[in-house]
């Protein structure tokens, strides 16, 4: 059986807050991450990504992979928690560089009440949800560097015994 860092990290580390617990989290804990909001349980966040040797690119600016492997699964472990008994993941993820990232960035996140609602409404009638949240990366001075577009799929525990996943 492979190592599965996210369920140690669950276990043996659950009486650390959540936020440390992201912290330490291998590929992040290597980035150096900060969390400095994890508030309405995971409906707002704010992680400090630095920019440091590691992260800077030939160009002095952030690399991308460094922005995309901290947004990726934002939003999709901000809806595990808001609909524990569904399965989630990202289904797709797009990724806008819109100016470089030339200092430390922070990534923000909101979970709006009437998307939640709207997912709701729809897991209520589908039994499944795919939306789509919006946020970025923003600079120092509060400009926004990198345009995250993250449509997660939300699904019952049933729907990945029907697909081979290597969950079930």
């Amino acid at each position: 059986m492979a190592f599965n860092a996210v369920k140690f990290a669950r276990r043996w580390l659950a009486f650390l807050p959540e936020g440390r617990r992201l912290e330490l989290y291998p590929p992040w804990w290597m980035m150096r991450i900060k969390v400095l909001a994890l508030e309405n349980e995971w409906r707002h966040i704010r992680i400090r990504l630095p920019l440091t040797w590691a992260s800077r690119n030939m160009g002095g600016s952030m690399f991308g992979g460094f922005q995309a492997s901290l947004a990726d699964p934002i939003a999709p472990l901000a809806c595990s928690k808001v609909f524990p008994e569904f399965h989630v993941w990202t289904r797709h993820l797009s990724v806008d560089f819109v100016r470089p990232g030339i200092s430390d960035m922070e990534l923000r996140f909101d979970f709006p009440p009437e998307k939640e609602v709207e997912i709701r409404e729809e897991l209520a009638r589908r039994g499944r949800s795919t939306p789509s949240f919006e946020y970025g990366l923003y600079d120092s001075q509060g400009r926004l560097c990198t345009k995250v577009v993250c449509v997660v799929a939300i699904r019952p525990p049933e729907y990945l015994k029907g697909v081979g996943s290597a969950a079930a």
